[in-house]
């Protein structure tokens, strides 16, 4: 199918949009797909999907033709992340993605939902699931050092399923500085030393991005 865009969102983010852009949207996982094309093609290839996720135990297919509606739609998909923050006032955002095969994204999402679900804290899930990307926001008291203790934990335990599910430790987030020992994890000492040789070789001075990926001494 030549869908142009497909967005995940669970009940949590469901529930948060709801609330922040003043949506009736049922509060269920939910997919929001967009079609490019002719009229004649969208319409073909909506009712292809429809037919799909009913053959699925999908429920609820709405369609939104409209540029005013579709617009109002992305734009609180767009707004996710603030509105998940309402879920938990004062809270902050411990953010983090990871990236598996499609064949693989339903049952790391399912698995993931489960250790979140398990978790005090409210755990919203997003995600850019046409390539397989997904993020998850872990919303904590920046008061309490505990709760970023835990909610370390449950990165990690998100970030070894999807390497275990031959995914990748980030799918858009990048390594930056929170995720460099699971750069090691995922392809091992020898393809972190070559990579940083060729960033001793092109950056000697250390100028770009310092400290970011792998250690400069490393």
């Amino acid at each position: 199918m030549p869908i142009a865009r497909v967005e995940f969102v669970d009940v949590l983010a469901i529930r948060s949009i709801n609330r922040h852009s003043n949506l009736t949207l049922r509060e269920a996982p939910t997919l929001f797909f967009e079609f490019h094309g002719t009229e004649a093609g969208v319409k073909e290839q909506a009712e292809l999907v429809q037919e799909i996720a009913a053959q699925n135990s999908g429920e609820d297919f709405e369609w939104a033709t409209r540029p005013e509606d579709r617009s109002r739609l992305w734009n609180a998909r767009h707004n996710a992340y603030f509105a998940m923050l309402q879920l938990k006032p004062g809270s902050r955002a411990v953010t983090t993605d990871v990236c598996v095969p499609i064949s693989r994204l339903a049952e790391c999402v399912v698995e993931t939902e489960q250790d979140l679900n398990a978790s005090p804290r409210p755990c919203p899930i997003v995600g850019h699931v046409g390539d397989g990307n997904f993020h998850v926001a872990i919303l904590i008291d920046p008061t309490k050092p505990e709760e970023l203790v835990k909610a370390e934990r449950l990165n990690h335990r998100i970030v070894q399923r999807a390497l275990r599910m031959d995914g990748t430790c980030t799918g858009e987030h990048g390594v930056g500085l929170h995720k460099m020992g699971f750069l090691l994890e995922e392809h091992g000492e020898v393809a972190v030393d070559v990579m940083h040789s060729i960033k001793h070789a092109l950056d000697p001075c250390n100028l770009m991005n310092p400290g970011k990926i792998f250690s400069w001494a490393a």
